[in-house]
C-alpha cells in the first residue's frame, strides 16, 4: 500500500510567533484520517521567530527529535539535556517516565526552521535521556541520522526505527530496497524530488506499507533538495 500526503493538505497552526505545519493530527490540528503512521507519531515543521518559543511542558513516553534546517535552536530539559542546536544537527530527548523540556530561537534577529518528530517508544517509564549529533559533512547516498544501535554514529532511540537523510545529487538516481515487513515514510524537506515517477516539492511525504520493490529518487530542478526516510516496523 502507498499513500501520499501533499503539503497544502497538512495542518497548519499560525499565531503570533510560530508557523508549523502538521503532517499527523497535532493539538489544535486533529483529522482522524492522519493520527500518525505506525510508530512515527508527529511531524511538525515549525517556523519560529527570532527570541520566541515554547515555554516550559511536560512529555512522557515518546522518542522527541529535532531537525533543524536553519537557524538555532535552544533546548533545556529537567534531566539535565541541554544545549544550542544549529542548521544539519539533530537532537534526541527521550522523555521516558516524564520531563518538562522548553526550546526557544537561539536567536535574537534570525528565524528558526526545524522539523519536530515524534516516535512512539518500545518501552515504558524508561529514565529520560537526551543526545544530540553534529551536522553531517557533504555526501552522497542515504546517510543515518537515528537507529535502535547506533549504526554509522547516529543517534540511538528507543524503538526499532531508523531515520535516514538523503541530499541527492543533481542527475543522480538514488535507490533504497523496502522490506515488505517493515513500512517506510518518506518526507521531503527541502527542494523538489521525483520518487518513483512521482513529482513531489518540499512538505509533501509518501508512506509506504508491505510494499516491497525499491525507492528510486532523483533531484529536480538546479536547488538543492533533502529528503528523510523513516524505517518502522509494521
Amino acid at each position: 500500500m502507498i499513500i501520499e500526503r501533499r503539503s497544502s493538505e497538512r495542518g497548519r497552526v499560525k499565531a503570533g510567533w510560530l508557523d508549523s505545519h502538521h503532517t499527523f493530527s497535532f493539538g489544535q490540528y486533529y483529522d482522524p484520517e492522519w493520527m500518525g503512521f505506525g510508530p512515527l507519531r508527529v511531524i511538525n515543521e515549525d517556523r519560529v521567530d527570532p527570541g520566541a518559543g515554547f515555554a516550559e511542558h511536560g512529555h512522557a513516553n515518546m522518542e522527541i527529535l529535532s531537525y533543524v534546517l536553519s537557524g538555532a535552536l535552544s533546548h533545556k530539559d529537567s534531566a539535565g539535556g541541554g544545549g544550542v542546536i544549529r542548521a544539519g544537527e539533530l537532537q534526541w530527548m527521550s522523555a521516558g517516565h516524564g520531563v518538562q523540556h522548553s526550546e526557544f530561537n537561539a536567536s535574537d534577529s534570525e528565524p528558526v526552521h526545524f522539523l519536530q518528530i515524534w516516535i512512539q517508544p518500545d518501552r515504558v517509564n524508561a529514565t529520560p535521556a537526551y543526545a544530540q549529533r553534529g551536522a553531517l559533512p557533504p555526501g552522497a547516498g542515504w546517510r543515518q541520522l537515528a537507529s535502535p544501535d547506533g549504526a554509522d554514529g547516529s543517534l540511538v532511540i528507543r524503538q526499532d526505527a531508523r531515520m535516514y537523510t538523503l541530499q541527492p545529487a543533481a542527475g543522480a538516481v538514488v535507490e533504497h530496497a523496502l522490506s515488505t515487513r517493515r513500512r517506510y515514510w518518506l518526507q521531503v524537506v527541502r527542494g523538489e524530488v521525483e520518487v518513483n515517477g512521482r513529482a513531489l516539492v518540499a512538505g509533501d511525504a509518501l508512506g509506504y506499507s508491505e510494499e516491497g520493490g525499491s525507492l528510486s529518487v532523483t533531484r529536480r530542478g538546479d536547488d538543492a533538495a533533502e529528503v528523510l526516510l523513516f524505517d518502522l516496523p509494521l
